[in-house]
């Protein structure tokens, strides 16, 4: 291309035209996959509205609830933890953490406030997972069957290529034992 040929182009680009560029585009589909993204581990606008009605006081309450209910499932659920040593969330629950604080002001807020001055990480995310259960329930359970049944689909690939050169070794087997010794 020469000089006069994009002087040229420039004069009779329009400029009222839309310019559609590369990062654009990209930038189009980054967002559609963060919005797919989103919706697939549960962070709708129903649930953002809930979270936006916590406070530093639901969280505290609900704790001290859970603790002081008498049947011991606090205590149960500290033995536990602890046995699992950081393995407190989920794969899942760990996106949607992720998701809910990048996406949620409020509850960075509310997380900044509570931990560790008031309550560990863990009791944080279990007492807001208990409180957004209802919300997010469907969501998770989804989430783990199609884990499931890419993990069938991986395994019968596997397993259906695994076939192929056991059936391939031993028909060559066969050939080389049919052929006769030669002392």
């Amino acid at each position: 291309m020469d000089w006069s040929s994009w002087f040229r182009r420039a004069l009779l680009k329009d400029p009222n035209a839309p310019q559609i560029s590369a990062s654009s585009s990209k930038k189009k589909r980054k967002q559609k996959r963060i919005e797919e993204d989103l919706e697939l581990h549960g962070v709708t606008q129903p649930l953002i509205d809930l979270i936006k009605t916590f406070t530093a006081d639901t969280f505290k309450d609900f704790h001290c609830r859970e603790v002081n209910d008498g049947s011991g499932a606090a205590e149960r659920e500290r033995i536990t933890a602890s046995r699992n040593v950081r393995k407190d969330l989920s794969e899942w629950q760990e996106r949607h953490a992720y998701l809910v604080l990048s996406s949620v002001k409020e509850m960075s807020q509310l997380r900044y406030v509570l931990c560790p001055r008031h309550m560990k990480e863990h009791e944080f995310w279990t007492t807001y997972f208990l409180l957004v259960k209802t919300h997010v329930a469907e969501y998770e359970l989804r989430s783990i069957r199609l884990e499931k049944i890419k993990g069938l689909v991986a395994k019968d690939e596997v397993s259906s290529k695994g076939n192929h050169w056991e059936v391939e070794m031993f028909e060559a087997k066969q050939v080389l034992d049919m052929q006769p010794s030669t002392p």
